[in-house]
């Protein structure tokens, strides 16, 4: 049960196809790379106030509208998972010049040659990971933190690291502003992933590495599932699971990712 999708690099992301069996479906996907105060509920039921551009309401229009037309209609089901793409706000994820295309079928450049995902990359690998309200989240690869914050409206809590201190930094403060207090953001080597904050329940890696890292395995709590696109010039979306101490591993897509980099000194 495979998908070929084309991918253009950036911070990491992907999809593939559903991992329930029950149907097959062939989606190509070609991602090009590239103030009024409102108050927004967070995740815990309390309201936050953002600074957002006077044509909020068109945002909230073109997020429903994303989610039906880039997502719903490509085969994401989970309703949690498009509740929760309803809810983001993707334009505060992105620079203030690009919030005009925020909600486009396509990835968006965030600098240090980096991108936010496409939308429907987000959802997908989300709906694979198949998250329970109390579960324990690993991100490799934070960007702009919007995937993290998805992600946070799913689990108990999510532990992400970035290993570019810039955007870690910026996507640390963005959350916190934005109150997603359940996200926790280290600078640091995806690679070693997290030990002192595991096991994990859950696992997104959002570039590829040449082959799983031991670590993240190793951190993976029995019953956990790790989404991670593997490869160099042939890279393959894989879901992996641990049964029994071993790992299970399912292809779900060919992608194209941006190299998963390691940093000794991190």
């Amino acid at each position: 049960m495979n998908r070929s999708i084309k991918h253009e690099p950036e911070q990491g992301r992907y999809r593939g196809e559903r991992a329930d069996g029950n149907m097959k479906r062939a989606i190509w996907i070609i991602a090009a790379l590239t103030c009024l105060p409102c108050a927004v509920p967070t995740r815990s039921g309390h309201e936050i106030v953002m600074a957002q551009t006077p044509d909020n309401d068109s945002f909230k229009a073109e997020r429903l509208r994303m989610v039906d037309t880039q997502i719903r209609k490509r085969g994401v089901e989970d309703p949690r998972v498009l509740a929760v793409m309803e809810k983001v706000p993707r334009h505060l994820f992105v620079r203030p010049g690009d919030r005009r295309w925020a909600y486009r079928d396509s990835p968006l450049s965030i600098g240090h040659e980096q991108t936010i995902s496409q939308p429907y990359i987000v959802a997908y690998m989300t709906e694979a990971l198949q998250l329970e309200p109390t579960d324990v989240v690993l991100e490799i690869g934070t960007g702009s933190g919007y995937q993290a914050a998805v992600l946070s409206e799913l689990a108990g809590s999510v532990f992400t690291i970035e290993i570019i201190e810039p955007l870690g930094l910026q996507a640390k403060a963005r959350l916190h502003e934005l109150g997603y207090d359940n996200v926790t953001v280290r600078i640091g080597d995806g690679y070693k992933g997290w030990p002192d904050a595991a096991p994990f329940d859950a696992i997104m890696v959002t570039a590829a590495p040449d082959t799983v890292p031991q670590p993240l395995l190793d951190q993976l709590a029995e019953g956990g599932r790790v989404v991670i696109p593997v490869g160099t010039t042939h890279q393959e979306l894989y879901v992996l699971e641990k049964k029994n101490g071993k790992i299970v591993q399912m292809k779900i897509a060919n992608v194209r990712f941006v190299p998963m980099v390691s940093d000794p000194k991190k």
